[in-house]
């Protein structure tokens, strides 16, 4: 085991739900420790997200022990050793320490025990492998600490192995790599992912989703998600064209813009042309409604966006709403090359924070009294004045809303 710096002064592990929820689970004879995600996190210094303990009490010893502390329980996997604890309002899933006794992909047999090194030789990379305990020390069973200082992505044990363990391991290796790694991928890890690509087809396709969502918002994206096009595996996550070019300028764009990283924008750009690459994206990945309405928004006639003037501009950021018109906005500058310069472009895709669309003002009554009768023919005797309305910049005077009302009735007794 490797000399290890210590995280005694973490915020978290001085006081607060997670110190409790330790102190808690280390009395009388059992160990728990931090694993995972929130060790490496607080390593490379960057903000600490979940916090997933581990433990060598059982899982009915957790669940006596949280009741007796007034600490919620849920028996979110307790066939598989996994309970989860709320502490003053925040989550923490609380795992046994197990060992593998068989192991035939997902499916693994396991039994639990109290050997913190076979624990750890059973996670996916060296920097997810770490352990730390209330005292802020950090163990490392699996090589980690030198991963974590060269910001490398490496598997634990033989990759091929780890990767049929799990297939889903293949797209965590580039997700984790964009998120916290550097350089190229670790080669013998990349070597392994594309011989073990065909299991790509036996993988669900939310957690699909779930791993390709993280990827293409993390740091390293493109980089990433070009290693897997080289590697041949890309294809077979999203069945269609990868768009290097417009990932790359997506990117740069929400850059330019300030924007946080938005996976559903990104693949987008990489691979929404038009609206059915949305529908297929969303048959693919399974993903929800909201994010297929957010990629079919961007992928609706996005080339009619480019080199349109301000008054058009206004008009669709009115039809669309600030959301929709920002991301297909975006989607015609990562695509359009040098169709119109940045500073057009920029000025375009900040137009909702200059601007806001003023609701039309013309009503059912204004066409009934005008003799419209209800039903189909006042509906659309709306919509036409709505266009109308549109095309003569929204105007808000009272005489050229009643010439428009004038106008749209008179068509409608025809």
């Amino acid at each position: 085991m490797t000399a290890a710096p210590s995280l005694r002064d973490a915020p978290w592990l001085k006081a607060g739900p997670a110190a409790r929820v330790l102190a808690l689970l280390n009395a009388d004879g059992e160990e728990a420790r931090v694993v995972g995600g929130a060790v490496r996190n607080a390593l490379l210094g960057i903000p600490v997200g979940d916090i997933d303990i581990a433990t060598t009490a059982v899982p009915d010893e957790v669940v006596k022990r949280a009741k007796a502390a007034g600490i919620k329980s849920v028996p979110t996997g307790i066939a598989h050793g996994t309970v989860t604890l709320v502490a003053d309002g925040q989550p923490f899933e609380v795992t046994t320490l197990r060992e593998d006794i068989e192991t035939f992909g997902r499916k693994a047999t396991v039994a639990f025990g109290r050997d913190w090194a076979r624990d750890a030789l059973r996670r996916d990379f060296t920097m997810n492998g770490l352990s730390a305990g209330l005292d802020g020390v950090v163990h490392d069973h699996v090589g980690g600490l030198p991963d974590i200082a060269a910001r490398r992505v490496r598997f634990i044990g033989e990759p091929s192995q780890r990767i049929a363990e799990d297939y889903l391991r293949i797209l965590r290796f580039f997700r984790i790599h964009a998120a916290y790694g550097t350089g190229e991928p670790d080669r013998v890890g990349y070597l392994a992912c594309i011989k073990g690509r065909d299991g790509l087809a036996t993988l669900s396709a939310e957690r699909l989703r779930m791993e390709m969502l993280k990827l293409a918002a993390a740091g390293g994206a493109l980089a990433a998600i070009v290693a897997m096009e080289d590697a041949g595996l890309l294809l077979a996550v999203i069945g269609g064209v990868a768009y290097r070019g417009a990932l790359k300028a997506m990117i740069a764009i929400e850059r330019d813009l300030g924007l946080k990283p938005d996976g559903v924008r990104r693949l987008g750009a990489l691979g929404v042309a038009i609206s059915e690459d949305a529908k297929r994206f969303s048959q693919r990945l399974r993903l929800s409604n909201a994010e297929t309405k957010q990629l079919d928004g961007m992928g609706h006639r996005w080339w009619r966006m480019v080199g349109m003037d301000d008054a058009k501009s206004r008009r669709l950021l009115y039809r669309l709403g600030p959301e929709t018109y920002r991301d297909r906005l975006m989607l015609a500058w990562a695509r359009a090359g040098e169709a119109a310069p940045p500073a057009r472009w920029r000025e375009l895709a900040t137009l909702p924070e200059r601007w806001s669309a003023p609701k039309f003002p013309l009503k059912a009554a204004d066409f009934v009294a005008r003799g419209v009768p209800e039903g189909p023919a006042l509906g659309q005797a709306l919509g036409l004045a709505e266009d109308a309305w549109l095309a003569q910049n929204f105007p808000a005077d009272t005489a050229t809303l009643a010439a428009i009302a004038d106008q749209i009735a008179a068509r409608a007794s025809r």
